[in-house]
This record gives structure tokens, sequence and C-alpha cells, in this order.
């Protein structure tokens, strides 16, 4: 069997640090090119060492001289800031696990796209920011992407058989978060403490917190959108509050494929790491005779109100979807604060793709100037808390009328 090179970006993350735990369990079937973290040089120093990386690159370059001295006398190189990372994707490897969160990882992302070979992508906002950039750049360099999200890795293994032209829609699953079954009043009194509570998945604050308003499957819709190439219509979601069946693909002659695994993000991991073979892990195994049932229903839509939101995006396209990640990262940010209420998270999302549309966006730069743009309006939105906000939407800004308050 060859050896795989590999590279991670975002190592240090969540889903980097189990791509890292497999990569460590097979030393024999991998040999890890480069390693790039945020700001925990402790952590990246230990995960290159153990995995004996050629290169580490951490993005914060305040961490450079504490990765220095751990990593003296290992022959490691090493190298900080934003331009190291995206030379860092651009080095040769069979395969790159994308996992820089947000659009701070879109340039990486589509570096090792461009370079070519097999991207494992982890960063939804790749394509739900970019997702015309980063196929076109699929397509130029003749790379391949794999999901890595559990919703769309299921529905990737689910189409295995090739049936597309056969396939009617596809489901993606939300457990429904901690609020799954709270009302519209709990839901406003909802404490950070309480909405990072996930019932079913460990996972870091924001998406954690995506999860709670079901935001992540209003951005999970845009990236399946792009990924399987299906228009809105033909996606669903359906909340599964056991989280073992995660993706579904309807077929014309009544057939259902649905994946299923113990909710353990190793195993989504595992499958693009190793495809098309597969690769051993210890995650736990499916035992559906003790699980006994499996529950599923529509979303309200009134009390989350997140996956119309994305829906709208898709349909409005251009940077629409772009917009609403950068605000919604900006108003979950606010919520972590305490400058906003749980509630208010959407209705800053909604009112910033209000105020902005969907203005074309042909080029990385362009989205990146956009959402900077979307962040700096979701700023002064939430700046005025919640207290402006009537019937759903921010009616105005206080200081708009004369004229103190404007958009820049």
């Amino acid at each position: 069997m060859a050896v795989k090179t590999v590279s991670v970006l975002g190592s240090t993350g969540s889903v980097g640090r189990q791509t890292v735990s497999l990569l460590a369990a097979h030393p024999e079937r991998f040999r890890v090119r480069v390693l790039v973290g945020g700001r925990n040089a402790a952590l990246l120093a230990e995960q290159a060492r153990q995995l004996r990386a050629e290169q580490v690159v951490i993005s914060d370059p305040a961490g450079l001289d504490g990765l220095a001295e751990a990593l003296a006398g290992t022959g490691i190189e090493i190298a900080a800031g934003a331009e190291a990372v995206v030379a860092a994707a651009e080095v040769p490897a069979d395969w790159t696990m994308a996992a820089i969160s947000g659009a701070a990882g879109l340039p990486a992302t589509l570096a090792a796209i461009r370079r070519g070979g097999t991207v494992a992508l982890a960063n939804k906002e790749a394509l739900v920011c970019a997702g015309e950039i980063m196929l076109r750049a699929v397509t130029a360099a003749g790379a391949r992407l794999l999901p890595v999200d559990s919703e769309h890795n299921a529905v990737f293994q689910s189409l295995a058989e090739g049936n597309r032209g056969a396939l009617e829609k596809i489901v993606l699953t939300a457990s429904g978060g901690p609020f799954r079954t709270a009302s519209l009043a709990e839901m406003a009194a909802a404490t950070p403490e309480a909405a990072l509570k996930h019932p079913i998945w460990s996972m870091g604050a924001k998406i954690s917190i995506d999860s709670a308003t079901l935001m992540n499957k209003g951005l999970e819709l845009i990236e399946a959108a792009w990924l399987f190439s299906l228009p809105e219509r033909a996606i669903g979601v359906l909340v599964h509050p056991q989280a073992v069946v995660h993706g579904l693909a309807f077929y014309a002659d009544g057939s259902v494929i649905a994946g299923l695994a113990s909710p353990d993000m190793r195993v989504p991991i595992a499958h693009a790491l190793a495809w098309p073979e597969r690769l051993p892990t210890a995650a736990p195994r499916l035992d559906l005779a003790t699980l006994a049932r499996l529950d599923f229903a529509e979303p309200d839509e009134q009390r989350f109100p997140a996956i119309g939101l994305a829906r709208a995006a898709i349909r409005a396209g251009g940077a629409a979807p772009a917009i609403l990640s950068a605000a919604n990262e900006t108003a979950v940010g606010a919520f972590l604060a305490r400058r906003i209420g749980f509630l208010d998270i959407v209705r800053v999302v909604e009112s910033v793709l209000e105020s902005m549309g969907a203005p074309a966006a042909p080029t990385l730069e362009s989205v990146l100037a956009l959402d900077a743009e979307a962040r700096r309006h979701a700023e002064r939105f939430a700046a005025v808390g919640a207290r402006v906000f009537v019937g759903g939407r921010l009616e105005s800004m206080p200081g708009e009328a004369t004229g103190e308050v404007g958009w820049t």
C-alpha cells in the first residue's frame, strides 16, 4: 500500500485534532507534510512531534517564538502569519484537510484546491461564501473535493453507486440542538451557557451556537447545493434527535439510501482520509437494538427561522450566502459576549441581508471585501441590542433618521 502524503490546515481545532488522532493511529499509511494551527503553539508543537511533520505553520505570529522553542532541535521547518498559511497550503500533498474555520480559511482552502490532489472539506464557509469560485478552481486543477461534515459525507456515501440521474432529493438531518423543544420565550431568555450545551455533539463555541439556532443546517443547505449540484428545493432538512442518521438520498424508484453512524466525527474524517478505501477507527459502533427508535420531524421555522434565511440566500444568489455567513459569525460573537439575546442572532443576520442584498462577487477578493462589510453592518445592528427589534426585524437604528448613524 502506497504511503499517502497529508497536510492538515487547522490541526489544532476540533476536526483537526481528530484528524491528527487518526493519522497517529496509522503511521504506516500516512506521511505528514504540513500542519497549520491557529494560536495554540504548545499543542501544534506536540502534534508536529507526534506525527513527525515536515513543516509547521502558526497563523498567529505572536506564537512563533513559543513554537520555535518547543520544536528546537527537531529539524521541523516553522513559519507564521497569513501568507505562510497560504504557502503551506500550496505545498504538494496527496490529501489535504481544510479545517480552518470561518472566512479566514478561504485563501488557504483555495490555494490547496488550486494545487490539485484531494481536499477534504471541513470548512463549510469555502462553499457557502465562494462556491462558484472554489468549484471553478476544482475543475481547472483537476482536484477532488470530499465532504467531511457528517451530513454531506453520509449523502456522498449514499450516492456512491452512481445513480445521480435517478435522484429526486437529498435530506440532511439536524439533532435540533439544546432548544429543540423550547418555547420562544425560553429561547429569548437563553444564556450562552445553555446554548452551548449540545445534547449530542462536542464542538467549538461558534458551531455549537449555530446548532442551537439551526443556522448550521442553513449553512449546510448552501454547501450541499454546491457539493451535489442541486437546486434548493431538492434539499430537505429533518430534525432527528438521536443523530445517527446523518443524510439520506431519495430515488425515483422509491428507494431511500441513508448514511448511519454513531455521532463521532472520526467516522466521516476517516472515510475522507482513506477514500476510496476504509480506515479502521475506535469510534463507537452503532447498536440499533439498544437505540430502539429513530425519530424524525420537520423543523419548526417559526422558532428556527435560520433555515428559511439560508434558503432565501440560495435563491438570491450572488454574495447573499457569504453575507449571511459573515453576519451570523458576528452575531454569534455578540451573543457569546452577552451583547444581544439568543433570538437576536438570526434577527441581526436577517437585517444585514436586507440591508446589503445580493451583490455579485466574482473573485475571492470581492468575497472577502463583502464579508468584511457584512461584519461591520452586523456589528452596528448588534451594538443597539434587542430593544429596537420590532416584529422580528430591526426597523431602525437610533440616530439613523437624523443622519447620525449611517452605513459606510
